[in-house]
């Protein structure tokens, strides 16, 4: 569990890393030539009516691939499962033509647990902001691994 320190340390953490916000991420990476870019982003305290929406998340997904210009390859995979109630939720994942997006949807902690990685070059704030909205998250934390 996050304390109210750690909240208010992850509530803008790009700015808490001078030069990796997420424009200079994508430069870097079109710069280097790398293999792609690789996001996680945890949203924490979302609306529950949505992420426990599999129609809701799918809208998110083609969303999402709209505003980051990613074309979609097959449907949505949307799937509910957990015995345990700790990690009880939808996961879901979508094959994107350049790579791939998932996410796991945890009913418990009203988290979000997103992961994008493309070898078309995004930024990755964007998708931190568009999700921790879609999501109606209160905060969130991005990590970016440049893949090479």
């Amino acid at each position: 569990m996050i304390n109210a320190k750690q909240k208010d340390d992850v509530k803008n953490p790009i700015e808490n890393m001078p030069g990796t916000n997420g424009l200079m991420v994508m430069k870097q990476s079109l710069a280097e030539n790398t293999w792609g870019i690789a996001s996680s982003i945890d949203i924490y305290q979302c609306d529950p009516a949505i992420i426990r929406n599999a129609d809701k998340i799918k809208r998110f997904v083609a969303e999402l691939c709209e505003v980051i210009e990613m074309k979609r390859f097959g449907e949505t995979q949307v799937v509910h499962f957990g015995e345990d109630e700790r990690v009880a939720g939808f996961s879901m994942v979508q094959l994107i033509e350049t790579s791939l997006i998932s996410a796991h949807f945890a009913n418990q902690t009203n988290t979000v647990y997103l992961d994008v990685f493309s070898c078309k070059a995004y930024n990755p704030e964007t998708v931190q902001k568009f999700a921790q909205d879609f999501f109606k998250g209160e905060y969130s934390t991005l990590n970016v691994t440049l893949r090479r």
